[in-house]
């Protein structure tokens, strides 16, 4: 099978890229929103079914999105013919009916616990990669008390969770630079962290994963989704791209990250059929130079934020991930 095309041999949104020693198309889908089709989930079936037609062939799921219903719904979208690579991440549990709908879930058995629920919920013998979502970097969740885990302590389970053959490959979201450097030895193939045009104070980090071979996958890739803070659909520079190219704002900041980065992977997530389509088109979308060097231009203002702001989160975005900041903005 060419690396160009997909198991179906459709041609790759964004192009070939590299995760846990797979070739996947550069745009995915990131499955968070799934849960607003709660109350119709043939739609949402749809909606998984539309990606693989449309060259999708990486998702980004979690036990904990829906409580386990964008799980089930992944579970019964996908064909092994599909050759979809499952990606799910631990860290955190659901809490429904609280404040913040997750709760940490850092110890070394809670981790373990995670992955076994997620075996039960995708029906599948091993998770092709599982994610460790930290709590000491990015917008959303904070540690406290006997969450704050090493994460020595941390990757000793995952590793042996790999050796068990219950996940595939280990990834990390939401790390430090320290913490990247420190889980090396162990192989990450991925880092989920909140990067794009308005937040690139992760440079180096990006860096170190193109050298080390690590796809870098960012959650908030459109800025962040709360009510006041920094948009990349609001930039100038980005609007005047999206009207030179004929494009929508969205597609340009999606398609910024990956010609930033060869390493990039993006996981837009959305409940729209319309707008999963726009996404995936980014994938062909080719800034001109001067547009290009106008939005390198653009200053990184990142904004720093924990659930407990007095800020509440929308899901509105086109392109939108970080646990409950993911329903905000998941990518």
């Amino acid at each position: 099978m060419p690396v160009n095309t997909t198991a179906h041999g459709l041609p790759r949104p964004g192009g070939a890229g590299r995760l846990a020693g797979r070739t996947v198309s550069r745009v995915g889908f990131g499955a968070m929103q799934l849960e607003r089709l709660h109350d119709d989930r043939p739609a949402a079936l749809a909606l998984l079914r539309r990606a693989v037609e449309l060259g999708v062939d990486h998702v980004d799921t979690a036990q904990f999105y829906g409580n386990g219903f964008v799980n089930g719904l992944v579970r019964d979208a996908f064909q092994p013919q599909d050759d979809v690579l499952l990606v799910s991440k631990v860290g955190a549990d659901p809490n429904p009916g609280g404040r913040i709908p997750l709760r940490p879930a850092q110890r070394p058995e809670q981790l373990r616990a995670s992955v076994e629920s997620n075996l039960v919920g995708l029906g599948v013998e091993q998770v092709p990669v599982v994610n460790l979502r930290r709590l000491d970097n990015g917008p959303g969740l904070r540690a406290e008390g006997d969450q704050v885990v090493d994460i020595d302590d941390q990757l000793a389970v995952m590793t042996a969770l790999r050796d068990e053959g219950k996940i595939g490959a280990i990834g990390l979201s939401s790390v430090t630079l320290d913490v990247l450097r420190r889980a090396l030895p162990v192989g990450i193939v991925c880092v989920q962290n909140a990067y794009s045009l308005l937040s690139r104070e992760d440079e180096e980090m990006l860096a170190l994963c193109a050298v080390e071979d690590i796809a870098w996958v960012p959650y908030f890739p459109l800025g962040s989704g709360f009510p006041g803070l920094p948009k990349v659909t609001d930039e100038p520079a980005v609007l005047a791209a999206a009207k030179t190219l004929g494009s929508t704002p969205a597609q340009v900041g999606l398609a910024w990250l990956l010609q930033h980065a060869p390493n990039t992977l993006l996981i837009p997530g959305t409940a729209d059929p319309d707008h999963l389509a726009a996404n995936t088109a980014a994938g062909a979308l080719a800034l001109d130079p001067d547009s290009l060097a106008a939005l390198d231009a653009v200053p990184s203002r990142s904004p720093r934020m924990t659930f407990d702001a007095p800020a509440s989160s929308s899901s509105s975005s086109s392109s939108s991930s970080s646990e409950s900041s993911e329903k905000a903005s998941q990518s």
